[in-house]
């Protein structure tokens, strides 16, 4: 009688290791960073319930959280500038207007 070798033991993973990854991809992604922000926090979710530590979530979050804030600068600047140069060309009308600093702006 031939013996059932034991079924190996289950090596412990952990579950929010590839959301983790994820997450970290999506936050290098303009426009995606908000769900690379999402992702990154259910996945070090996931990981902390089982007892791991997540590097790959804990960055998702980190690199997400800097490029909303870069991204909305850049937004909020750019805002800015387009409302200087609407501003200008209300004024001025249409056509091309060379301005006293030499910059030369075309509305209409």
């Amino acid at each position: 009688m031939s013996q059932v070798p034991a079924a190996a033991p289950a090596s412990a993973e952990n579950p929010g290791k590839g959301l983790g990854i994820v997450g970290l991809v999506l936050s290098f992604l303009p426009f995606l960073q908000l769900v690379g922000l999402i992702v990154s926090i259910i996945a070090k979710g996931k990981s902390k319930k089982a007892g791991f530590k997540n590097g790959f979530a804990t960055a998702g979050i980190i690199i997400s959280i800097l490029g909303l804030v870069i991204t909305g600068a850049v937004i909020a600047a750019s805002a800015a500038g387009i409302g200087a140069v609407a501003s200008q060309c209300a004024e001025l009308g249409s056509g091309e207007h060379v301005l006293d600093n030499g910059v030369t702006i075309t509305c209409g």
